[in-house]
């Protein structure tokens, strides 16, 4: 009888110990869930190619933080596989083409909470897309992370959902102001500028902000020029240019327009002192091999550098060269950044719960040295807004761009005036 007995403690030991098993197994399998990420990009029209680029990044920081790269050690997660914070879940990427179409990047972002049931979304390139698509997540609360989407009023609106990573149009403005000025005392003639933009939100933002600096700072403007991106013929615009002669000539434009402007300047032989470029257009990778012979010396803004081999961003670059068989650009580069910034704050709240997300995407705080970008860090306001956000200015040389400015960080002198087809 005694025997039977310690049997039967035995067999209720096991069990117990094997449903304790199974529970904890449980827990840890729904621990390791993927976090399933959400992303509006535009995939094909005028702006694939940037879309495009941006997907490949936005991969390419998945694989990072899924897999263990001890080789990059000072990015957030991407030592060890996973995150820590949720078991070792991996984040799991859905792209979606909204074709730069506000309205269907509107649906989109629906689809993707309402019947995909996404954790967070995440784009949208173009203002005007990521403009529409954001108030969906507001709705819902559900975190959008925004990586490059420079129109103001994206966070200018009350949202509590919205976190955007990038540099804005202020800040964009701001630090043209700084270059001019510095430019000025180095001995160039800057007496007026132009400002020519695309006229949707990411145009007319960045083209108010830049106006609006350039009166506070006492710089004439001497035209600005509005224009449809889809435009075809820019004969007219460029004229306007050449009678005016501004001493430098800012485009906030898209890829294809930015390409017919370079094109038509050089068919009507109009040559500015400078011509600086408002990152998109001029960062999309089909840009420079499109213009190189006959837009030398034209500037760029970029808060991306590969940096000198062996560096971290320089690794970074090599990863994503093999993937795509290009650099990395600064569009990609910032998209890549939010979206490990996205990683870094999903981590922290190790949860997908969407409160806790919010919570902790409000206290990130992350420094210089655990960034790929050159920004000062990532810290958000009130608004979603990242208050360590800033960028460089880059020119073209040869086949690539080169960093120029601040001074601080050139890896080569500064041109001017640019040389452009001469």
């Amino acid at each position: 009888m005694a025997k039977r007995g310690v049997n039967r403690r035995a067999v209720l030991a096991g069990a117990t110990a094997a449903a304790t098993s199974l529970a904890t197994g449980a827990r840890l399998a729904r621990a390791a869930d993927p976090v399933k990420v959400g992303v509006l990009f535009p995939l094909t029209g005028n702006a694939a190619a940037a879309g495009q680029a941006s997907k490949a990044a936005v991969e390419l920081a998945a694989e990072i933080v899924n897999n263990a790269h001890p080789e990059l050690a000072n990015i957030p997660l991407a030592k060890d596989a996973g995150l820590p914070g949720l078991g070792g879940a991996k984040l799991e990427l859905t792209f979606i083409d909204h074709q730069g179409n506000p309205s269907v990047a509107q649906q989109q972002a629906l689809r993707l909470i309402s019947q995909d049931k996404m954790h967070l979304l995440f784009g949208a390139y173009q203002s005007s897309c990521t403009f529409t698509a954001t108030p969906i997540a507001e709705r819902y609360g559900i975190p959008f992370v925004v990586g490059d989407s420079a129109a103001l009023n994206i966070t200018g609106r009350g949202f509590k959902w919205v976190f955007r990573v990038t540099p804005i149009a202020t800040d964009y403005a701001s630090t043209y102001m700084r270059f001019f000025d510095d430019m000025k005392k180095a001995g160039k003639k800057i007496g007026s500028i132009a400002v020519v933009n695309e006229n949707t939100d990411y145009g007319t933002s960045v083209a108010e902000a830049v106006e609006a600096a350039a009166k506070q700072n006492n710089l004439p403007v001497a035209i600005r020029i509005p224009y449809s991106a889809s435009t075809t013929d820019v004969s007219a615009q460029v004229l306007q240019l050449k009678e005016k002669n501004p001493d430098v000539v800012i485009f906030i434009s898209y890829t294809a327009d930015s390409i017919l402007y370079i094109k038509t300047m050089k068919n009507l032989d109009y040559l500015p002192p400078m011509v600086l470029g408002d990152d998109s257009g001029f960062s999309d990778p089909s840009f420079v091999p499109a213009i190189a012979d006959i837009g030398q010396g034209l500037m760029n803004r970029s808060a991306w550098d590969i940096g000198k081999p062996g560096t971290t961003t320089a690794k970074i670059n090599d990863m994503y060269k093999a993937k795509t068989g290009r650099d990395l650009d600064d569009t990609s580069g910032r998209n890549m950044q939010a979206a490990l910034v996205m990683a870094e704050a999903i981590n922290r709240a190790g949860s997908t719960d969407p409160a806790k997300l919010q919570a902790a995407f409000k206290a990130t705080d992350l420094k210089p040295e655990q960034l790929m970008m050159g920004y000062r860090g990532v810290k958000f306001d009130e608004t979603g807004q990242n208050i360590l956000a800033s960028t460089y200015l880059i020119q073209l040389k040869a086949k690539q761009y080169e960093l120029v400015w601040p001074e601080s960080a050139a890896q080569t002198r500064l041109e001017w005036p640019m040389k452009g087809w001469k």
